[in-house]
């Protein structure tokens, strides 16, 4: 796909991918939605419908069998997915979490090997950042690995592990040299079937209940040195660069949430009639709405403008990935819970997807950061 898009202007090319995704995601998707939340279960047919469509990490390099996509590209298809079902949205974006440490690091074995499995849809990746005690000060995790010969051992615990269990492949940090702190950490592909790893049970959570949420265990959890991604003591640092492509991901799921909610109330309330005619055409109605567009389309630009940087890597990235995530979770919880305020009664019950769009958006404003970090991080990093 074409590495050249400008903010204002989406190329035919993106266009024709955003017809298509939402065509897949409201045949094969939609349909499940609400089933996958009530349930709490694992949306196998977003799964299966994604990666029957090269959809599933489509911003994986040709050169290792993937669709070469964009970052815009890729944005998109989250966008488009999650506008249905946002625990489906976790499918692409966490692939693209869970791998982008070894496209940025990896060697070249390791990035034949795993992103070629990866796009190959042979299995989804995940990522191992987050401890129990260990959140948003990520360098203080305790996770070890000790060089034993021609291998590592690692032994620990990963907390808030999205797709945990249902994924074959995990970018774990861990550290390797205690003294140094966040350059005595080490990033690790391990895999699911390595002896020794284990898993917790699910979370039960408010929102994106059809994404497993589930702790990782390592119990001297022997892997070859060559799954070492990077040098030794570099796992920090991939994983902070890894996250300021990847906070552009979780806005484009705030927005698609959001725009979901939108699509959703606003046909509601051309139908819904009081007092004699639409509840559209009462003027309080309408500045909601007004309002609710105007957030959403000021998050998407600036989504689409962070995109933009991330593809080129520009320098200025870690302020505009933190503003985009923050601004677009921010305006989802906002546009979802006027949704709700919209449809009234109904809006409060399962019946209807808002109260399950308001429940998803939250989370938006937590994972990948919570939106005080990114505060933090905007603060850090003005340009």
């Amino acid at each position: 796909m074409s590495q050249d898009f400008d903010l204002f202007r989406i190329s035919e090319e993106h266009g024709m991918l955003r017809e298509a995704v939402r065509s897949l995601a409201e045949a094969k998707i939609a349909p499940f939605a609400a089933e996958v939340d009530e349930q709490g279960r694992f949306p196998q047919e977003a799964l299966d419908a994604l990666r029957g469509n090269d959809l599933h990490a489509v911003h994986v390099p040709e050169e290792y069998g993937g669709a070469g996509a964009d970052a815009l590209a890729t944005v998109i298809v989250i966008e488009e997915v999650a506008r249905v079902c946002a625990s489906s949205s976790l499918i692409p974006a966490v692939n693209k979490l869970g791998s982008l440490p070894v496209q940025l690091s990896g060697s070249e074995e390791l990035k034949a090997k795993y992103l070629g499995a990866l796009a190959r849809g042979e299995g989804m990746f995940s990522y191992c950042l987050s401890e129990p005690e260990a959140g948003s000060d990520a360098a203080g995790m305790k996770t070890r690995a000790v060089r034993d010969g021609d291998f590592w051992v690692l032994n620990g615990v990963k907390r808030w592990i999205t797709n945990a269990g249902v994924s074959e492949f995990y970018t774990v940090m861990a550290v390797t040299d205690p003294e140094k702190r966040s350059k005595g950490i080490s990033a690790f592909v391990v895999e699911k079937g390595d002896e020794g790893v284990s898993f917790g049970a699910p979370e039960k959570k408010l929102g994106i209940k059809g994404s497993p949420t589930r702790e990782v265990y390592f119990d001297n959890v022997r892997i070859p040195a060559d799954r070492m991604i990077g040098a030794e003591g570099t796992g920090f640092a991939t994983a902070m660069k890894t996250l300021d492509h990847t906070r552009v991901t979780i806005a484009a799921q705030a927005i698609g949430i959001a725009q979901g909610a939108l699509d959703y109330a606003n046909g509601y309330v051309r139908e819904r009639r009081q007092f004699g005619k639409a509840i559209a055409e009462f003027q309080g109605v309408q500045f909601m709405l007004a309002d609710m567009a105007m957030k959403l389309e000021a998050a998407r630009q600036l989504t689409y403008a962070a995109a933009a940087k991330s593809q080129r890597g520009d320098a200025d990235l870690t302020f505009f990935g933190a503003a985009a995530k923050c601004f677009a979770s921010d305006a989802a919880m906002e546009i979802t819970t006027d949704a709700v305020q919209l449809l009234g009664g109904y809006g409060y019950t399962r019946d209807y997807p808002v109260e399950r769009m308001m429940r998803d958006a939250k989370i938006t404003q937590i994972y990948e950061g919570t939106n005080q970090v990114q505060r933090i991080v905007m603060a850090r990093n003005l340009p």
